[in-house]
């Protein structure tokens, strides 16, 4: 048998603003180990027998954060593969793209398992048996989905009605009544997003229950650039095509209408240590908590508090006289929430987003392919950032119409184009870059190159720039 774990990355974690943003979303906070929620989806995956490769379907923008973050944890070489979506179209079409591409590699008998990059599974023996015994109903050409026993009423998951291992409905997200009803049942269980059935299985019910989702989606692989190297193959979807795809989960187009009648949908019931981190009240209770009941990452001095989420990494966050708080500082934003409204955080981002403010997107250390930039400070007619290039990164050959720049060295050495000119400006040095010029930093060194960037100019929007060359794409 052929495994191929699928990790669908995807999403804006809008729920866990001001860490979560659009460009670096919940699959990518970082937890008390030092590990992210998408790096423990992968070594979940990767400690599977029979895995021949991860699959990983995410935006086209955060390909080279993924591909960074399985760097740090791939230390068996197993190989990847993506499939890099222009925009979003919900699951179905993420799973149709990658059941196509792995019928096209692997055969229709491959195995797929589909796994959420934003979950969290403390459990993974009981987790790999899970996943075996959804294999062996898989192989009968079942579609398999996992439901968890739950415990407490909880209103923010969807709910699986089960007779044994048969799946007798899909229920949504219900209210408090509807979910104390559910939990005193003893039949029905929390529905993970998880899945595992074959590429042939889930291709033949996706052409009898959404074949505009399968018609579309082929026609969009048939046009879509493919690339391979050594260890890792790349599919960028056609953003023209791509737009045709209907925009719908997999649980409305293929497994709800897949258990009516004579059920095609199987369900292992577990208890595998499983959360979907959907709220900072579920994120805070990863942290032990103090005497008080409060949980505290970063620096807190606390009066009189009790039951609060705190978490500051830069900052001293100082309490007197509260309780059932969340308390989120970062360097540009700061979350202050009643837990028991936890869940409404989403609104925040909505209107953030809304508004256009780059605080429900970026960071103030944003994230890109070379490396990272910090905006350090800014005001009428200048910028202050610190750049970060990795060893062998440069970017772009570029120009700008508005602003002048100038380069001072803090460490490393930078190898610049500016103009006609190329040199090297090494630790304590600097450069100016004056509107207009054409100009590229590249850092040839077997050290992070870091350095201070001083813009000064009468617009200073990331926008005003003009690519001649870039090794990434949009750098």
């Amino acid at each position: 048998m052929k495994l191929i774990p699928t990790i669908l990355c995807g999403g804006a974690g809008s729920r866990l603003w001001p860490i979560s943003r659009e460009s670096h979303p919940k699959p990518f906070i970082r937890l008390a180990d030092g590990q992210s929620l998408l790096q423990k989806a992968w070594l979940r995956g990767a400690a599977l027998p029979e895995v021949v490769e991860i699959l990983t379907v995410t935006n086209r923008e955060l390909f080279y954060k993924t591909e960074e973050e399985y760097r740090e944890v791939n230390t068996t070489g197993i190989p990847s593969a993506f499939i890099l979506e222009p925009f979003g179209r919900n699951t179905a079409a993420a799973i149709a793209a990658a059941a196509l591409q792995t019928v096209s590699r692997h055969g229709e008998d491959t195995m797929m398992l589909v796994l959420a990059a934003d979950h969290l599974i403390s459990d993974q023996p009981a987790f790999a048996q899970a996943v075996q015994l959804a294999t062996e109903f898989a192989a009968t050409g079942k579609l398999v989905t996992f439901g968890i026993h739950p415990d407490l009423p909880e209103t923010g998951y969807g709910y699986i009605e089960a007779d044994g291992n048969q799946v007798l409905r899909f229920v949504e997200k219900p209210n408090l009544k509807k979910a104390q009803e559910y939990l005193a049942a003893g039949n029905f269980l929390w529905n993970s997003g998880m899945f595992c059935f074959t590429a042939g299985t889930i291709l033949q019910q996706m052409q009898q229950h959404c074949p505009e989702v399968l018609s579309t989606t082929s026609a969009c692989l048939a046009q879509s650039r493919s690339a391979e190297g050594k260890g890792i193959t790349q599919l960028d979807l056609d953003p023209k095509t791509f737009c045709n795809v209907p925009d719908i989960s997999i649980d409305y187009a293929v497994m709800e209408k897949a258990t009516v009648g004579e059920s095609a949908v199987a369900v292992i019931p577990c208890n595998i240590g499983w959360s979907d981190i959907g709220s900072w009240t579920e994120l805070g209770n990863l942290a032990v908590p103090d005497e008080n009941g409060n949980r505290i990452q970063g620096q807190a001095l606390l009066h009189n508090t009790s039951n609060c989420t705190i978490q500051s990494n830069d900052r001293m966050i100082g309490t007197v006289g509260v309780k059932n708080l969340v308390i989120i500082d970062t360097p540009d934003a700061v979350l202050v929430a009643d837990k028991a409204s936890a869940q409404d955080v989403k609104h925040i981002y909505a209107e953030l987003k809304a508004k256009g403010h780059q605080a429900y997107k970026l960071h103030r250390t944003v994230h890109r392919p070379w490396g990272t930039y910090t905006v350090l400070e800014e005001g009428n007619g200048f910028k202050i950032k610190r750049i970060e290039v990795k060893q062998g990164a440069s970017l772009s050959l570029q120009m700008h119409f508005h602003r002048s720049e100038h380069w001072i060295v803090v460490s490393g050495m930078a190898k610049v184009i500016n103009g006609e000119k190329e040199f090297f400006v090494n630790t304590n040095e600097s450069t100016y870059i004056p509107a207009g010029h054409k100009h590229r930093l590249e850092n040839p060194g077997m050290l992070r190159l870091v350095m201070i960037e001083v813009q000064s100019g009468s617009y200073l929007g990331e926008d005003d720039i003009v690519r001649f060359d870039d090794n990434y794409g949009r750098t």
